[in-house]
Protein backbone atom coordinates (compact mmCIF):
# COMPACT_ATOMS: atom_id res chain seq x y z
CA UNK A 1 0.00 0.00 0.00
CA UNK A 2 1.17 3.54 -0.87
CA UNK A 3 0.98 6.47 1.46
CA UNK A 4 0.56 10.05 1.51
CA UNK A 5 3.55 11.44 2.40
CA UNK A 6 2.74 14.23 5.67
CA UNK A 7 3.59 17.95 5.01
CA UNK A 8 7.34 18.80 5.96
CA UNK A 9 8.13 22.12 4.14
CA UNK A 10 7.19 25.45 5.89
CA UNK A 11 6.10 26.83 2.89
CA UNK A 12 5.52 23.87 0.49
CA UNK A 13 3.14 20.95 0.69
CA UNK A 14 5.70 18.66 0.62
CA UNK A 15 3.78 15.77 -0.99
CA UNK A 16 2.98 13.26 -4.23
CA UNK A 17 -0.33 13.55 -5.14
CA UNK A 18 -2.16 10.34 -4.41
CA UNK A 19 -6.20 9.72 -5.05
CA UNK A 20 -7.98 6.86 -3.08
CA UNK A 21 -9.72 4.61 -5.05
CA UNK A 22 -11.76 1.67 -3.93
CA UNK A 23 -9.03 0.15 -1.66
CA UNK A 24 -6.08 1.36 -2.06
CA UNK A 25 -3.89 5.10 -2.75
CA UNK A 26 -2.94 5.40 -6.60
CA UNK A 27 -0.49 8.28 -7.59
CA UNK A 28 -2.09 10.21 -10.38
CA UNK A 29 -0.12 10.54 -14.19
CA UNK A 30 0.64 14.00 -15.32
CA UNK A 31 -0.72 13.34 -18.66
CA UNK A 32 -3.96 12.97 -17.02
CA UNK A 33 -3.78 16.10 -14.49
CA UNK A 34 -3.43 20.00 -15.46
CA UNK A 35 -4.01 23.49 -13.59
CA UNK A 36 -7.75 22.97 -12.82
CA UNK A 37 -7.58 19.75 -11.70
CA UNK A 38 -5.03 20.93 -9.18
CA UNK A 39 -7.25 23.85 -8.37
CA UNK A 40 -9.35 21.62 -6.89
CA UNK A 41 -6.71 19.67 -5.04
CA UNK A 42 -5.69 22.50 -3.38
CA UNK A 43 -8.97 23.83 -1.85
CA UNK A 44 -9.89 20.50 -0.91
CA UNK A 45 -6.31 20.01 1.34
CA UNK A 46 -7.38 23.87 2.52
CA UNK A 47 -4.38 25.13 0.85
CA UNK A 48 -3.68 28.02 -0.99
CA UNK A 49 -3.78 27.93 -5.29
CA UNK A 50 -1.15 25.83 -6.75
CA UNK A 51 1.98 27.29 -7.05
CA UNK A 52 3.71 24.49 -8.93
CA UNK A 53 2.77 21.55 -10.68
CA UNK A 54 5.64 19.40 -11.86
CA UNK A 55 6.02 15.58 -13.07
CA UNK A 56 8.21 13.74 -10.08
CA UNK A 57 8.68 16.69 -8.16
CA UNK A 58 8.29 14.75 -4.88
CA UNK A 59 9.97 11.25 -5.62
CA UNK A 60 8.82 8.36 -8.44
CA UNK A 61 6.68 5.29 -7.52
CA UNK A 62 5.99 2.72 -9.37
CA UNK A 63 2.56 1.91 -8.90
CA UNK A 64 -0.63 1.62 -8.45
CA UNK A 65 -1.10 4.66 -10.70
CA UNK A 66 -4.92 6.25 -11.25
CA UNK A 67 -6.20 5.00 -15.19
CA UNK A 68 -8.17 7.65 -16.27
CA UNK A 69 -8.01 11.28 -17.38
CA UNK A 70 -9.49 14.16 -14.16
CA UNK A 71 -11.59 16.58 -15.99
CA UNK A 72 -11.87 19.34 -13.21
CA UNK A 73 -13.92 22.72 -14.11
CA UNK A 74 -12.19 23.90 -11.11
CA UNK A 75 -14.78 24.84 -8.84
CA UNK A 76 -15.51 21.49 -7.44
CA UNK A 77 -14.94 21.07 -3.43
CA UNK A 78 -13.04 17.76 -4.04
CA UNK A 79 -11.09 15.81 -6.71
CA UNK A 80 -13.11 13.07 -6.59
CA UNK A 81 -16.33 15.32 -7.69
CA UNK A 82 -14.25 15.80 -11.00
CA UNK A 83 -15.78 14.33 -14.24
CA UNK A 84 -13.10 11.16 -16.11
CA UNK A 85 -12.32 10.25 -19.04
CA UNK A 86 -14.15 7.14 -19.81
CA UNK A 87 -10.93 5.21 -21.09
CA UNK A 88 -8.43 3.77 -19.34
CA UNK A 89 -4.78 5.09 -19.79
CA UNK A 90 -2.32 1.88 -20.57
CA UNK A 91 0.90 3.20 -18.79
CA UNK A 92 2.53 6.50 -17.55
CA UNK A 93 5.88 7.34 -18.68
CA UNK A 94 8.89 6.84 -15.49
CA UNK A 95 9.10 10.25 -13.79
CA UNK A 96 5.22 11.13 -14.55
CA UNK A 97 3.90 10.97 -11.38
CA UNK A 98 2.17 14.18 -10.40
CA UNK A 99 3.67 16.30 -7.75
CA UNK A 100 2.10 19.49 -6.63
CA UNK A 101 2.83 22.50 -4.57
CA UNK A 102 -0.17 24.93 -3.58
CA UNK A 103 1.16 28.08 -1.94
CA UNK A 104 0.18 28.64 2.05
CA UNK A 105 -2.83 29.89 3.16
CA UNK A 106 -1.34 33.58 3.84
CA UNK A 107 -2.06 36.74 3.60
CA UNK A 108 -1.62 40.54 4.30
CA UNK A 109 -4.59 42.93 4.51
CA UNK A 110 -4.98 46.67 4.74
CA UNK A 111 -1.56 47.92 3.92
CA UNK A 112 0.45 50.32 1.50
CA UNK A 113 0.94 46.91 -0.39
CA UNK A 114 0.94 43.71 -1.17
CA UNK A 115 4.27 42.77 1.57
CA UNK A 116 2.67 45.16 4.13
CA UNK A 117 -0.12 44.79 6.68
CA UNK A 118 -2.04 42.28 9.02
CA UNK A 119 -0.90 39.47 8.93
CA UNK A 120 -4.08 36.56 8.36
CA UNK A 121 -3.19 32.82 8.43
CA UNK A 122 -6.75 30.76 6.51
CA UNK A 123 -6.68 27.53 8.85
CA UNK A 124 -10.22 25.71 9.53
CA UNK A 125 -12.16 27.47 7.07
CA UNK A 126 -11.31 30.96 8.27
CA UNK A 127 -9.20 33.89 7.71
CA UNK A 128 -7.81 34.86 11.19
CA UNK A 129 -5.49 37.04 12.39
CA UNK A 130 -1.80 36.35 13.89
CA UNK A 131 -1.73 36.58 17.56
CA UNK A 132 0.92 39.40 18.42
CA UNK A 133 2.09 37.47 21.04
CA UNK A 134 6.02 36.46 20.59
CA UNK A 135 5.78 36.87 17.28
CA UNK A 136 8.99 37.86 16.62
CA UNK A 137 10.77 39.45 13.23
CA UNK A 138 12.54 35.87 12.89
CA UNK A 139 9.36 34.10 12.75
CA UNK A 140 7.00 36.82 10.87
CA UNK A 141 9.53 36.09 8.07
CA UNK A 142 8.27 32.50 7.46
CA UNK A 143 5.30 34.85 6.23
CA UNK A 144 6.94 36.81 4.23
CA UNK A 145 8.72 33.76 2.60
CA UNK A 146 4.89 32.20 1.93
CA UNK A 147 3.82 35.53 -0.03
CA UNK A 148 6.75 35.52 -1.92
CA UNK A 149 8.34 39.14 -0.18
CA UNK A 150 11.20 40.31 0.60
CA UNK A 151 12.79 39.88 4.51
CA UNK A 152 10.38 40.94 7.78
CA UNK A 153 11.35 44.41 8.39
CA UNK A 154 9.36 45.03 11.19
CA UNK A 155 6.36 43.85 12.85
CA UNK A 156 3.56 45.93 15.20
CA UNK A 157 1.28 45.65 17.83
CA UNK A 158 -2.05 46.73 16.58
CA UNK A 159 -4.56 46.79 19.65
CA UNK A 160 -8.29 45.27 17.99
CA UNK A 161 -11.86 44.42 19.88
CA UNK A 162 -11.21 41.06 21.55
CA UNK A 163 -11.68 38.45 18.62
CA UNK A 164 -10.39 34.62 18.00
CA UNK A 165 -7.19 34.62 16.27
CA UNK A 166 -3.82 32.20 15.80
CA UNK A 167 -1.03 31.90 17.88
CA UNK A 168 1.89 30.36 16.25
CA UNK A 169 3.87 28.36 17.94
CA UNK A 170 7.59 29.06 17.43
CA UNK A 171 9.57 25.46 18.11
CA UNK A 172 7.10 24.42 15.13
CA UNK A 173 7.63 26.62 12.77
CA UNK A 174 11.27 27.27 13.07
CA UNK A 175 11.53 23.17 12.70
CA UNK A 176 10.25 23.54 9.52
CA UNK A 177 6.12 23.00 9.33
CA UNK A 178 3.96 26.21 8.21
CA UNK A 179 2.26 29.12 9.90
CA UNK A 180 -0.70 27.38 9.07
CA UNK A 181 0.70 23.70 10.82
CA UNK A 182 1.58 25.62 13.71
CA UNK A 183 -1.48 27.29 14.69
CA UNK A 184 -3.84 27.05 17.70
CA UNK A 185 -6.83 29.05 18.37
CA UNK A 186 -7.69 31.42 21.16
CA UNK A 187 -9.16 35.06 21.68
CA UNK A 188 -6.96 38.02 22.10
CA UNK A 189 -6.84 41.87 21.36
CA UNK A 190 -3.84 42.00 20.04
CA UNK A 191 -2.78 40.98 16.30
CA UNK A 192 0.60 41.67 14.27
CA UNK A 193 1.09 44.20 11.23
CA UNK A 194 3.89 43.11 9.53
CA UNK A 195 5.89 45.19 7.16
CA UNK A 196 8.18 42.35 4.44
CA UNK A 197 10.64 43.99 2.02
CA UNK A 198 9.26 44.12 -1.44
CA UNK A 199 12.21 43.37 -3.74
CA UNK A 200 15.18 42.86 -1.64
CA UNK A 201 16.15 39.84 0.84
CA UNK A 202 18.96 38.86 2.37
CA UNK A 203 19.92 35.00 2.18
CA UNK A 204 21.85 32.07 3.65
CA UNK A 205 23.30 34.62 6.24
CA UNK A 206 23.30 34.58 10.17
CA UNK A 207 20.31 36.73 10.99
CA UNK A 208 17.93 38.70 8.45
CA UNK A 209 21.02 41.84 8.41
CA UNK A 210 23.30 39.49 6.91
CA UNK A 211 23.58 37.38 3.25
CA UNK A 212 24.07 37.36 -0.24
CA UNK A 213 21.69 39.89 -1.89
CA UNK A 214 18.93 38.78 -3.95
CA UNK A 215 16.90 41.40 -5.90
CA UNK A 216 13.42 40.71 -7.52
CA UNK A 217 12.65 42.69 -10.58
CA UNK A 218 9.43 44.22 -11.26
CA UNK A 219 10.03 43.53 -14.92
CA UNK A 220 10.56 39.31 -14.66
CA UNK A 221 9.34 39.17 -11.14
CA UNK A 222 12.24 36.78 -10.47
CA UNK A 223 14.94 36.71 -7.68
CA UNK A 224 18.19 38.12 -8.84
CA UNK A 225 21.86 37.90 -7.28
CA UNK A 226 23.57 40.87 -7.93
CA UNK A 227 27.33 41.54 -9.35
CA UNK A 228 30.39 42.39 -7.02
CA UNK A 229 30.87 45.48 -9.56
CA UNK A 230 27.36 46.74 -9.97
CA UNK A 231 27.45 47.16 -6.02
CA UNK A 232 29.12 50.08 -3.99
CA UNK A 233 28.97 51.32 -0.46
CA UNK A 234 26.27 53.49 -1.03
CA UNK A 235 24.11 50.75 -2.49
CA UNK A 236 25.02 48.93 0.70
CA UNK A 237 23.67 51.79 2.79
CA UNK A 238 20.13 51.76 1.00
CA UNK A 239 19.44 48.19 1.16
CA UNK A 240 20.49 47.87 5.10
CA UNK A 241 18.50 51.10 5.23
CA UNK A 242 15.47 49.05 3.48
CA UNK A 243 15.86 45.91 5.40
CA UNK A 244 15.48 47.47 8.96
CA UNK A 245 19.23 47.17 9.97
CA UNK A 246 21.80 48.87 10.60
CA UNK A 247 24.83 50.27 8.99
CA UNK A 248 26.77 48.04 6.18
CA UNK A 249 29.48 46.78 8.29
CA UNK A 250 30.96 44.31 5.38
CA UNK A 251 30.64 43.86 1.38
CA UNK A 252 32.61 41.32 0.26
CA UNK A 253 31.76 38.50 -2.90
CA UNK A 254 30.62 35.36 -2.34
CA UNK A 255 30.87 35.74 1.44
CA UNK A 256 27.33 33.73 1.79
CA UNK A 257 27.72 31.46 -1.32
CA UNK A 258 27.90 31.66 -4.83
CA UNK A 259 25.42 31.33 -7.51
CA UNK A 260 25.39 30.95 -11.47
CA UNK A 261 22.21 32.68 -12.43
CA UNK A 262 20.41 34.77 -12.90
CA UNK A 263 22.24 37.89 -12.11
CA UNK A 264 20.96 41.60 -12.27
CA UNK A 265 22.19 43.42 -15.29
CA UNK A 266 22.44 46.91 -14.85
CA UNK A 267 24.70 48.78 -12.31
CA UNK A 268 22.75 50.44 -9.50
CA UNK A 269 23.59 54.16 -9.09
CA UNK A 270 22.26 55.03 -5.56
CA UNK A 271 22.76 58.32 -3.36
CA UNK A 272 23.09 56.62 0.02
CA UNK A 273 19.83 58.66 0.75
CA UNK A 274 17.08 56.30 -1.31
CA UNK A 275 14.64 54.50 0.96
CA UNK A 276 14.80 51.35 -1.77
CA UNK A 277 17.08 49.81 -3.57
CA UNK A 278 15.09 49.76 -6.58
CA UNK A 279 14.38 53.81 -6.81
CA UNK A 280 17.62 53.94 -7.06
CA UNK A 281 19.49 55.15 -10.50
CA UNK A 282 20.94 51.90 -12.27
CA UNK A 283 22.88 52.35 -15.43
CA UNK A 284 21.42 52.52 -18.91
CA UNK A 285 23.55 49.65 -20.16
CA UNK A 286 23.57 46.02 -19.63
CA UNK A 287 26.69 44.01 -18.05
CA UNK A 288 27.44 41.07 -20.28
CA UNK A 289 29.14 39.04 -17.30
CA UNK A 290 30.04 38.20 -14.04
CA UNK A 291 32.88 36.94 -13.03
CA UNK A 292 32.75 33.83 -10.10
CA UNK A 293 32.35 34.34 -6.75
CA UNK A 294 31.38 37.99 -7.67
CA UNK A 295 28.10 37.60 -6.21
CA UNK A 296 27.27 40.60 -3.58
CA UNK A 297 27.56 39.21 0.47
CA UNK A 298 26.41 42.29 2.69
CA UNK A 299 26.36 42.29 6.21
CA UNK A 300 24.51 45.04 8.12
CA UNK A 301 25.22 45.98 11.52
CA UNK A 302 22.60 44.66 13.81
CA UNK A 303 20.63 47.33 15.66
CA UNK A 304 21.51 46.65 19.10
CA UNK A 305 23.12 49.33 21.59
CA UNK A 306 23.85 49.86 25.39
CA UNK A 307 23.41 53.35 26.84
CA UNK A 308 24.67 54.75 29.78
CA UNK A 309 27.57 52.92 30.89
CA UNK A 310 31.18 53.94 31.07
CA UNK A 311 32.16 52.65 27.76
CA UNK A 312 30.18 51.75 24.28
CA UNK A 313 30.38 48.03 25.55
CA UNK A 314 28.76 48.39 28.64
CA UNK A 315 25.35 49.90 30.02
CA UNK A 316 21.33 48.98 29.23
CA UNK A 317 20.78 46.98 26.78
CA UNK A 318 18.65 48.44 24.04
CA UNK A 319 17.02 47.06 20.47
CA UNK A 320 15.78 49.27 17.51
CA UNK A 321 12.20 47.45 17.18
CA UNK A 322 9.25 48.72 15.89
CA UNK A 323 11.21 52.13 14.60
CA UNK A 324 12.13 52.83 18.42
CA UNK A 325 15.11 52.12 20.66
CA UNK A 326 13.73 49.94 23.73
CA UNK A 327 15.16 48.55 26.69
CA UNK A 328 15.42 44.88 26.74
CA UNK A 329 13.54 43.56 29.90
CA UNK A 330 15.26 40.90 32.52
CA UNK A 331 12.85 38.23 32.53
CA UNK A 332 12.66 34.92 34.83
CA UNK A 333 9.39 32.89 33.36
CA UNK A 334 9.25 29.42 31.73
CA UNK A 335 8.23 31.07 28.42
CA UNK A 336 10.99 33.40 28.53
CA UNK A 337 14.06 32.84 27.42
CA UNK A 338 16.52 33.11 30.90
CA UNK A 339 19.75 35.34 30.87
CA UNK A 340 23.05 33.69 31.07
CA UNK A 341 26.41 35.09 30.23
CA UNK A 342 26.48 32.67 27.13
CA UNK A 343 22.98 34.45 26.16
CA UNK A 344 24.62 37.88 26.19
CA UNK A 345 27.58 36.58 24.17
CA UNK A 346 26.01 36.81 21.14
CA UNK A 347 24.51 41.08 21.83
CA UNK A 348 27.98 41.47 22.88
CA UNK A 349 29.61 40.01 19.28
CA UNK A 350 26.11 41.84 17.67
CA UNK A 351 28.22 45.45 19.15
CA UNK A 352 31.96 44.36 18.32
CA UNK A 353 32.75 43.97 21.77
CA UNK A 354 35.01 41.30 23.23
CA UNK A 355 33.28 38.81 25.53
CA UNK A 356 30.22 38.75 28.02
CA UNK A 357 31.51 39.80 31.38
CA UNK A 358 28.67 40.43 33.58
CA UNK A 359 25.15 40.85 33.62
CA UNK A 360 23.10 42.42 35.82
CA UNK A 361 19.18 43.28 36.21
CA UNK A 362 18.18 46.63 37.09
CA UNK A 363 14.86 47.59 38.55
CA UNK A 364 13.32 50.08 36.07
CA UNK A 365 9.56 49.40 34.94
CA UNK A 366 8.72 49.69 31.47
CA UNK A 367 6.08 49.28 29.08
CA UNK A 368 8.24 49.07 25.87
CA UNK A 369 10.45 46.97 26.53
CA UNK A 370 11.43 43.93 24.78
CA UNK A 371 11.20 40.56 25.09
CA UNK A 372 13.28 37.54 23.59
CA UNK A 373 10.88 34.56 22.07
CA UNK A 374 12.00 31.24 23.78
CA UNK A 375 14.78 29.52 22.76
CA UNK A 376 15.79 31.80 19.41
CA UNK A 377 18.87 33.55 21.06
CA UNK A 378 19.96 30.20 21.95
CA UNK A 379 19.68 28.90 18.36
CA UNK A 380 21.85 31.23 17.57
CA UNK A 381 19.65 34.74 15.77
CA UNK A 382 20.47 37.93 16.30
CA UNK A 383 18.35 39.55 19.38
CA UNK A 384 16.29 41.66 16.63
CA UNK A 385 15.29 38.74 15.07
CA UNK A 386 13.97 37.28 18.22
CA UNK A 387 12.65 40.78 19.84
CA UNK A 388 8.62 41.60 20.96
CA UNK A 389 7.10 43.78 22.53
CA UNK A 390 6.14 43.07 26.72
CA UNK A 391 6.35 45.40 29.49
CA UNK A 392 8.77 44.05 32.40
CA UNK A 393 9.66 45.23 36.03
CA UNK A 394 13.30 45.35 35.08
CA UNK A 395 15.53 46.06 32.32
CA UNK A 396 19.11 44.14 31.75
CA UNK A 397 22.29 45.75 32.07
CA UNK A 398 25.22 44.49 30.17
CA UNK A 399 29.26 44.32 30.64
CA UNK A 400 31.52 43.13 27.62
CA UNK A 401 34.98 43.57 27.52
CA UNK A 402 36.11 46.03 25.28
CA UNK A 403 39.06 44.79 23.66
CA UNK A 404 40.44 41.39 24.98
CA UNK A 405 38.20 37.95 23.90
CA UNK A 406 39.23 34.54 24.11
CA UNK A 407 37.79 32.42 20.88
CA UNK A 408 37.66 28.94 20.39
CA UNK A 409 37.79 27.84 23.86
CA UNK A 410 35.53 25.67 25.96
CA UNK A 411 33.82 28.78 27.50
CA UNK A 412 33.76 32.55 27.68
CA UNK A 413 36.97 31.83 30.11
CA UNK A 414 39.35 30.01 27.49
CA UNK A 415 40.98 30.09 23.96
CA UNK A 416 43.24 32.06 21.74
CA UNK A 417 43.60 35.59 22.88
CA UNK A 418 42.36 37.85 20.74
CA UNK A 419 43.59 41.96 21.40
CA UNK A 420 41.43 44.84 19.39
CA UNK A 421 43.65 48.05 19.17
CA UNK A 422 43.02 51.32 18.03
CA UNK A 423 46.82 51.39 16.80
CA UNK A 424 47.13 48.24 15.74
CA UNK A 425 44.37 47.99 13.21
CA UNK A 426 45.02 51.59 12.59
CA UNK A 427 48.63 50.35 10.84
CA UNK A 428 47.50 47.90 9.55
CA UNK A 429 44.97 49.20 7.49
CA UNK A 430 47.19 51.70 6.03
CA UNK A 431 49.63 49.22 5.23
CA UNK A 432 46.76 47.95 2.56
CA UNK A 433 45.21 51.30 1.87
CA UNK A 434 47.23 50.43 -1.99
CA UNK A 435 44.79 48.14 -2.10
CA UNK A 436 41.57 49.30 -3.64
CA UNK A 437 39.78 45.84 -4.02
CA UNK A 438 36.24 46.85 -3.04
CA UNK A 439 35.21 43.30 -1.99
CA UNK A 440 36.49 44.22 1.57
CA UNK A 441 34.88 46.89 2.86
CA UNK A 442 34.08 47.87 6.60
CA UNK A 443 33.66 50.91 8.14
CA UNK A 444 35.46 50.09 11.30
CA UNK A 445 39.00 50.91 12.13
CA UNK A 446 38.64 48.81 15.15
CA UNK A 447 38.94 45.16 13.70
CA UNK A 448 38.83 42.05 15.82
CA UNK A 449 41.67 39.50 14.90
CA UNK A 450 45.08 40.57 16.55
CA UNK A 451 46.24 37.54 18.59
CA UNK A 452 49.13 37.81 21.14
CA UNK A 453 52.71 35.86 20.63
CA UNK A 454 53.40 33.57 23.59
CA UNK A 455 56.94 35.55 23.83
CA UNK A 456 55.18 38.87 24.52
CA UNK A 457 52.97 37.70 27.19
CA UNK A 458 53.31 36.05 30.86
CA UNK A 459 51.69 35.09 33.77
CA UNK A 460 50.84 38.29 35.29
CA UNK A 461 49.58 39.45 31.58
CA UNK A 462 47.14 36.42 32.17
CA UNK A 463 45.99 37.61 35.44
CA UNK A 464 44.64 40.95 33.66
CA UNK A 465 42.94 39.36 31.34
CA UNK A 466 41.07 36.56 33.20
CA UNK A 467 40.09 39.64 35.62
CA UNK A 468 39.02 41.91 32.99
CA UNK A 469 37.20 38.85 31.58
CA UNK A 470 35.60 38.58 35.00
CA UNK A 471 36.85 35.04 35.40
CA UNK A 472 39.37 33.27 38.05
CA UNK A 473 43.02 33.25 37.84
CA UNK A 474 44.90 32.00 35.00
CA UNK A 475 45.46 28.31 35.16
CA UNK A 476 46.50 26.84 31.84
CA UNK A 477 48.68 29.48 29.55
CA UNK A 478 50.29 27.72 26.58
CA UNK A 479 50.97 28.46 23.10
CA UNK A 480 48.29 27.33 20.38
CA UNK A 481 46.52 25.52 22.99
CA UNK A 482 42.86 27.19 20.91
CA UNK A 483 44.42 26.68 17.08
CA UNK A 484 47.05 28.88 15.49
CA UNK A 485 46.09 31.65 13.22
CA UNK A 486 48.90 33.34 10.46
CA UNK A 487 48.51 37.14 11.28
CA UNK A 488 47.86 39.94 12.38
CA UNK A 489 50.30 39.68 15.32
CA UNK A 490 50.13 41.96 18.63
CA UNK A 491 53.92 43.22 17.41
CA UNK A 492 54.95 44.80 21.71
CA UNK A 493 55.48 43.17 24.80
CA UNK A 494 53.10 43.60 26.79
CA UNK A 495 54.76 44.59 31.31
CA UNK A 496 51.69 44.34 33.32
CA UNK A 497 51.96 44.22 37.14
CA UNK A 498 49.18 41.86 37.12
CA UNK A 499 47.18 44.58 39.20
CA UNK A 500 45.49 46.61 36.14
CA UNK A 501 42.13 46.36 35.51
CA UNK A 502 42.29 45.72 31.64
CA UNK A 503 45.00 44.87 29.79
CA UNK A 504 45.19 48.00 27.43
CA UNK A 505 45.85 49.54 30.15
CA UNK A 506 49.44 47.96 30.57
CA UNK A 507 52.53 49.01 29.47
CA UNK A 508 54.00 48.06 26.40
CA UNK A 509 57.68 47.45 25.15
CA UNK A 510 59.11 50.78 22.94
CA UNK A 511 59.59 48.37 19.99
CA UNK A 512 58.27 46.08 17.66
CA UNK A 513 58.60 42.86 17.53
CA UNK A 514 59.26 41.31 13.65
CA UNK A 515 57.71 37.92 13.29
CA UNK A 516 56.43 34.99 15.71
CA UNK A 517 57.08 31.60 15.57
CA UNK A 518 54.22 29.24 14.38
CA UNK A 519 52.48 27.77 17.03
CA UNK A 520 53.02 30.23 19.43
CA UNK A 521 50.02 31.73 19.56
CA UNK A 522 48.87 32.34 23.05
CA UNK A 523 46.24 29.99 24.29
CA UNK A 524 44.61 31.11 28.03
CA UNK A 525 42.45 28.89 30.27
CA UNK A 526 41.53 30.68 33.05
CA UNK A 527 39.51 29.08 35.99
CA UNK A 528 36.23 29.22 36.38
CA UNK A 529 34.66 31.14 39.08
CA UNK A 530 32.86 28.76 40.86
CA UNK A 531 33.53 27.22 44.51
CA UNK A 532 32.47 24.90 47.52
CA UNK A 533 32.02 26.29 50.98
CA UNK A 534 31.24 25.46 54.14
CA UNK A 535 32.41 21.79 53.83
CA UNK A 536 35.04 19.58 55.32
CA UNK A 537 37.66 20.43 52.78
CA UNK A 538 37.78 22.50 49.47
CA UNK A 539 35.99 19.81 47.37
CA UNK A 540 33.03 19.53 49.41
CA UNK A 541 30.45 22.09 50.72
CA UNK A 542 27.59 24.03 49.02
CA UNK A 543 27.90 25.46 45.30
CA UNK A 544 28.69 28.84 45.09
CA UNK A 545 29.21 31.09 41.66
CA UNK A 546 30.08 34.22 41.38
CA UNK A 547 27.59 36.23 39.45
CA UNK A 548 27.11 40.23 39.08
CA UNK A 549 30.24 40.89 41.01
CA UNK A 550 28.83 38.50 43.70
CA UNK A 551 29.53 34.91 45.39
CA UNK A 552 25.96 33.02 45.11
CA UNK A 553 24.67 29.74 45.96
CA UNK A 554 23.13 27.61 43.39
CA UNK A 555 19.75 26.20 43.17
Amino acid sequence: MLEMPSPTDEKDLLMMLGVLGRRWWSSVCEEDFDQQDAEVVCRELGCGAPSVLQGALYGEVEAPMWTKEFQCGGHESALLDCRSSGSDRNTCSPGKAVGLTCSEPVRLVGGASRCAGTLEVKHQGDWRPVEYYFCSLKTADVACRDLDCGSAVSTRERKSSWRTVWRINYNCVHSGSSLRDCSTSRSSSSIVDLTCSDSVRLVNGTSLCSGRLEVKSNQTNQSNSVCEEDFDQQDAEVVCRELGCGAPSVLQGALYGEVEAPMWTKEFQCGGHESALLDCRSSGSDRNTCSPGKAVGLTCSEPVRLVGGASRCAGALEVKHEGDWRPVGYYHSPSVSDWSLKTADVFCGDLDCGSAVSIRQRAESSERSVSSEPDCVHSGSSLRDCSSSASSSSIVDLTCSDSVRLVNGTSLCSGRLEVKSNQFNQSNQSNQSNQSNQTNQTNQSNQWGSSVCEEDFDQQDAEVVCRELGCGAPSVLQGALYGEVEAPMWTKEFQCGGHESALLDCRSSGSDRNTCSPGKAVGLTCSEPVRLVGGASRCAGRLEVKHEGDWRPTL
